[in-house]
């Protein structure tokens, strides 16, 4: 009896063992563009990326809110947290995801959305992260010959937004449809972008 014991519990233990190696090794990337709504439905659904949370980052208080955070009184970006497989999609191809669902050359905000809230931002979480954005702002540059307002920054405490806010596209379809078409994001990324948009 106990030698059965002990085998099953060998067996499960390698089992658990084979399945954290074959497990993926998933990394994390945060941007900031504009409403984390829209942010997180133009993302989510990238091959490799494994999820997205939305929240608040760069500020200086503690567990802030929306209410806060919206009335410009605690310097934090509306952001989204990407966990991404490498595996799949690199962090630099990520990245060039990211410039084409935002307009990176919009000084006061994101779209119909204005404030330092909306500014679009790349929060690095390590030298290689930043190497990486570094180098494909500066081809952005080069590429559309206009200066670019996306700031490059190092990482900061990650504030989930309420529940309500996460993945809200999938939850209110229509009020999120509708503040979308209003906004007007799909026109100016066509413009900015033509058929590199969401690409």
């Amino acid at each position: 009896m106990i030698r059965r014991i002990l085998g099953s519990l060998l067996l499960t233990t390698l089992v658990c063992a084979q399945a954290t190696a074959d497990s993926p090794k998933l990394e994390t990337a945060v941007f900031a563009g504009g409403c984390f709504w829209s942010m997180q439905h133009d993302l989510e659904h990238v091959p490799g990326v494994t999820s997205i949370q939305v929240g608040y980052t760069g500020g200086h208080v503690d567990n802030p809110t929306y209410k806060q955070v919206s009335a410009e009184t605690t310097g934090h970006f509306e952001a989204v947290k990407v966990t991404f497989d490498p595996s799949k999609i690199s962090y630099g191809a990520l990245v060039e995801r990211y410039w084409h669902v935002v307009d990176p050359t919009d000084f006061g905000g994101a779209f119909c959305d204005r404030g330092d809230s909306y500014h679009s931002a790349i929060f690095v979480g390590s030298a290689d992260q930043r190497r990486i954005a570094d180098a494909s702002k500066t081809n952005l540059r080069k590429q559309l010959g206009a200066p670019i307002a996306t700031e490059i920054k190092d990482a900061a405490t990650f504030w989930p937004a309420e529940d309500y806010h996460q993945h809200f596209p999938t939850k209110n379809p229509d009020r999120y449809n509708t503040y979308r078409r209003v906004c007007g994001k799909d026109a100016k990324l066509a413009k900015l972008w033509g058929d590199r948009a969401f690409h």
